[in-house]
């Protein structure tokens, strides 16, 4: 094994979790259960490569619809599914998540350790001999899985936190409908090859870091204000 290769393939994800690590500042999440749920991210590798191969091998369409066949269901939702899993069968349902950052969080985690993964085996394997992979891939490939995984907690959080049943429910839905689309959406433009698709290709990925990031902001700033007003009201109560 390339240790420089296998070095240029983690970078980006270390880089990624160690930012939305000191994002969240106020209320951290336990570092164990971060780990845990990085960790399954990596092993949801597994699951996911063999119902995705299963897929590919019942693949009977050909040309644009065989690409989306492949983008949206055979990446999107397996991928989507497997790494929101991750975060319901462990984090969930846990004391530690009490606020709406913490979706994103461990959304985040989990899909870096799938990226992690995924991206050893491109980077470190598959296309070793290119010098260009891992770059692409580092600037595109694992900070687009990052940028699902926010739209992930989004709405999981928006689920978690809601008074509603009907409400929550649809949030819940959403949670995994909607990384899908942008997943599938993210892959048909490369796979298409079609030159006004690839025209909108950067315009699309810049739509999506703008909309996490006000997303992410958000529930930053109402970690923030939550944090300021329970210290205020432990100062008074002093």
């Amino acid at each position: 094994m390339d240790i420089r290769l296998l070095v240029i393939a983690a970078i980006p994800v270390f880089a990624l979790g160690l930012g939305i690590y000191l994002t969240d500042r106020f209320d951290k999440e336990p570092f164990k259960l971060l780990i845990k749920v990085f960790v399954l991210g990596m092993l949801s590798a597994i699951p996911i490569s063999i119902i995705e191969k299963i897929l590919v091998s019942v693949n009977v369409f050909s040309g644009l619809i065989s690409a989306a066949y492949i983008a949206f269901i055979v990446a999107g939702l397996t991928e989507e599914f497997f790494k929101r899993e991750v975060v319901i069968r462990t984090a969930f349902n846990h004391e530690a998540f009490n606020e709406k950052l913490d979706g994103i969080v461990y959304c985040i985690f989990s899909a870096l350790g799938f990226a992690l993964v995924e991206n050893i085996v491109y980077v470190v394997f598959r296309f070793s001999t290119n010098p260009h992979v891992g770059l692409y891939r580092g600037i595109l490939s694992v900070p687009a899985h990052t940028l699902f995984a926010v739209t992930m907690g989004y709405y999981l959080s928006l689920s978690k936190f809601s008074n509603n049943k009907a409400e929550a429910k649809e949030f819940f839905r959403k949670s995994l409908t909607v990384p899908i689309i942008f997943h599938g959406i993210f892959n048909f433009i490369l796979m298409s090859n079609i030159p006004m698709l690839m025209g909108i290709f950067i315009p699309f990925v810049v739509y999506l870091w703008v909309i996490s990031l006000r997303k992410l902001n958000l529930y930053y700033n109402e970690s923030k204000s939550t944090f300021i007003k329970t210290s205020r009201d432990t100062d008074i109560k002093k």
